[in-house]
């Protein structure tokens, strides 16, 4: 079975997918030891590790090369956070894709808002011509990688989010998404009309507030990201510790 097979398979189970976000090997390889079924880059953490804000500031060579060894130390299958796609025509973007499968990654994050300044929501054609456009690329090569279509609809909070959602969701499944991502959701009613107003598994982003494992599996969700969320709790843990440490006097707190 194919790595992309094997996390196919994993969205379609009875529970939904915890999917825990790295930033390195050394997080990717503590995600694992603790029974993670897949993994997941967190574009935010990764960036942030490198002193880059959010929002592809990072260049795709040093993203890709983190993506690279956390695929080369762990066993279970990794998704890349390729945010927008760091690519200013197709033909970069295909050409970023070939690294990624050669990478040996499962599948892909794809969003649809545009990632620098001011975060905007683009047309839904954007995303679905570059869905296409790399499904088409890779069947021709007889290649798959799992496209999470990101829609950023209510992570903007636009009018009418719902029912926009409701649209991108529909033409991204016909343009080949494996899945539908909308971070932000957190309303269990606005989760269950999303999960059936699409055949795609839905996945949603942790957050305060959000619904447990057990209700988010009751309302049909398939897939749930962390995001960014382990990263920036360990860093604040890190303050934390080092305050103490200062405040002690001395390191015994943290041994």
């Amino acid at each position: 079975m194919s790595v992309y097979e094997q996390f196919k398979q994993l969205h379609h189970q009875e529970t939904p997918l915890l999917l825990s976000n790295a930033w390195d090997v050394a997080s990717a390889r503590v995600m694992q030891e603790k029974g993670v079924k897949a993994i997941a880059t967190s574009s935010s953490a990764i960036a942030d590790t490198l002193g880059y804000a959010d929002g592809q500031n990072i260049s795709f060579g040093e993203l890709l090369h983190i993506i690279r060894r956390i695929v080369a130390c762990v066993e279970v299958p990794v998704s890349a956070d390729i945010e927008a796609g760091y690519a200013s025509s197709t033909e970069d973007l295909l050409a970023n894709i070939d690294l990624l499968v050669a990478a040996g990654v499962a599948g892909i994050n794809l969003e649809d808002s545009a990632p620098s300044g001011t975060r905007t929501l683009l047309p839904a054609d954007d995303l679905v011509k570059k869905i296409s456009a790399i499904k088409s690329h890779l069947a021709a090569k007889g290649q798959n990688l799992f496209i999470n279509a990101r829609t950023d609809t209510f992570l903007l909070d636009i009018p009418g989010k719902l029912e926009e959602t409701f649209i991108r969701a529909r033409l991204y499944a016909q343009a080949g998404a494996d899945g539908l991502f909308v971070p932000f959701i957190k309303d269990p009613a606005d989760i269950e009309a999303v999960v059936s107003a699409t055949t795609l598994p839905v996945n949603v982003l942790a957050m305060k507030g959000l619904a447990g494992i057990a209700e988010l599996n009751t309302l049909g969700v398939k897939r749930i990201s962390m995001g960014g969320s382990m990263y920036w709790a360990q860093k604040r843990a890190l303050g934390q510790r080092l305050e103490q440490v200062i405040a002690d006097g001395g390191f015994e707190s943290v041994f």
